[in-house]
Formats: structure tokens, sequence, C-alpha cells
């Protein structure tokens, strides 16, 4: 071949990242519609619990995790292109996560469980 990408090769290449997508989609609707099932069948019989997410533990872990990652883009893309635009794509996840993060230092609901906790 001379290097040139033939026709049907774009249409292969184009379709792949929208089938993908479809599949997930589809994987996703299923396992929801399981999960409201089986929480029906479980208030039918008594059974259910509902689910407190605790919302300290996933500030932090979140906190930190974005706070990690953006850090690291910060600095990346700060030494590959200087002062612009794509510097936006560590900064925004650095902020985030020093914002959840401040959530969860200040946030007084929690120092209250702390408190209570202790007694």
């Amino acid at each position: 071949m001379n290097g040139s990408v033939t026709p049907a090769a774009q249409v292969i290449v184009s379709l792949v990242p929208i089938v993908g997508i479809c599949f997930g989609a589809i994987i996703l609707f299923f396992a929801l519609l399981w999960k409201h099932r089986e929480n029906k069948q479980r208030i039918a019989q008594g059974s259910y619990q509902p689910i407190h997410p605790n919302l300290e533990v996933f500030s932090l872990l979140t906190g930190l995790c974005l706070t990690g990652v953006g850090l690291v883009l910060t600095i990346l893309f700060l030494l590959i292109d200087g002062l612009t635009f794509s510097l936006l794509g560590g900064a925004v996840p650095l902020v985030v996560g020093l914002s959840l993060l401040l959530f969860y230092k200040v946030n007084p609901s929690f120092k209250h469980k702390k408190e209570n906790e202790t007694r």
C-alpha cells in the first residue's frame, strides 16, 4: 500500500467507539434495572435497608485522589506548555480536590460525629 487510508477503514474506525458506547449503555441500563427489581423485591419482603452513604469518607478519599491527580497534571502541563489554557486540565481537578478537602475539614457535622464517637 502507499500509506493512504481507505474509506472502509475510516468507517470501521469511527464505528468502534460508537458501538462500544452503545454496549456500555445497554449494560448499564440492565444493571440499573436489575438493581431496581432487587430493591422492589426486598421492599415487598420487608428486608430492605436503605443505604446511607458516608459523606465524610467520600469527600476525604475523592479530595485526596483529585488533589493528587490535579497536582501532577498541573505540574506536567506547566512544564510542557507553560502558562496556557492546557494548564486548566490539571488546575480544575486540583481545585476540586482542594475544595473537597476543605469541605471535609470545615463541615461541622463531621466534627459533631467525632465528638460523639469519643464519648
